[in-house]
């Protein structure tokens, strides 16, 4: 009897060891899946804007179509493309030629961009994202035609490098932007936003959130000049403080693979009398004579 005992109670304690070790293999099996990254993502988006703004300069007052596609490899390496189309013959009074419906722009680029947790590197206090863009900038037959006397090149193509990094995780997110044109005119732009992103859910729901932000802008002399001129049409030869963007965004994910969004911006040249001034001036059809702009946008993204 007791050699029987014993015999049951090792058939019970190995068999438990082996559900165990099944369950731990299912869950460690699980983990993996988890845990395992695409090689490659898709992502396919349209937005809609009511105008088109350029450092707050409007290059159009009529609404603009922005379809863009981008492949990211290993969560490091993307390559994107957008295109800028006219929605009006806003282009036959603004002095190139009539673009409804075609794009006026095309701007393909690459960049490599990571984010950083401290489970990555421990001596990080809260996570980092940054990332090191190139982009060439295409202007397919858009010449304004002596609406710029003092730059024609404005329209003309050019390439960038940008660079940027954020704190996503702190409460005010704040994000840094620098950007350098290094084949039109050597023009220099950068901005700090700062802003927090609300679930409007509640906890860690992140399905539909709402995010207040403020960003100023920067521009060198070479970036200035490229856009604003003085009252007796010269260039205006004078780095200084450039937009000031008050913004509000709203995002839903309608589900894991598309997620919609909306905005509303008000933007002025708030500490610069000087560019405000030329802002003013800016639009080439004579339609917009305030430096201060209100815009809104929808748009759409699908993922892969």
């Amino acid at each position: 009897m007791k050699l029987k005992a014993v015999l049951c109670a090792a058939a019970v304690c190995g068999g438990v060891s082996c559900v165990a070790a099944a369950d731990a293999a299912v869950a460690e099996a699980e983990k993996g899946e988890v845990e395992r990254k695409p090689v490659a993502t898709a992502e396919f988006a349209l937005a809609f804007d009511s105008k088109y703004l350029s450092y707050s300069f409007v290059d159009n007052k009529d609404p603009i179509l922005t379809p863009a596609a981008s492949v990211r490899f290993f969560d490091w390496v993307c390559f994107s493309v957008e295109a800028i189309f006219d929605t009006t013959k806003y282009g036959r009074k603004a002095g190139y030629t009539n673009r409804q419906w075609k794009y006026t722009e095309l701007h393909p680029d690459v960049w490599l961009s990571h984010k950083f947790t401290p489970e990555d590197w421990e001596w990080l206090p809260t996570a980092v994202e940054l990332s090191v863009d190139y982009q060439y900038e295409y202007h397919p037959n858009a010449k304004r035609k002596g609406v710029r006397p003092w730059d024609s090149s404005i329209s003309e193509d050019t390439q960038f490098v940008c660079f940027d990094v954020s704190l996503p995780d702190l409460w005010l997110e704040p994000h840094f932007w620098f950007e350098r044109d290094i084949m039109r005119d050597n023009g220099t732009y950068m901005t700090l936003d700062v802003g927090h992103t609300f679930n409007l859910l509640g906890g860690d729901d992140d399905t539909l959130t709402l995010k207040p932000s403020v960003m100023q802008g920067f521009g060198n002399a070479q970036r200035v000049r490229a856009y604003a001129s003085t009252s007796d049409g010269e260039p205006l030869d004078h780095a200084g403080l450039m937009d000031t963007v008050l913004k509000l965004e709203l995002a839903w994910k309608a589900c894991e693979h598309v997620e919609l969004g909306a905005y509303l911006a008000y933007s002025d040249f708030l500490f610069d009398r000087k560019i405000r001034e030329a802002a003013r001036r800016y639009e080439a059809t004579g339609h917009c004579d305030e430096s201060w702009n209100v815009t809104a946008g929808l748009s759409a993204k699908v993922t892969f």
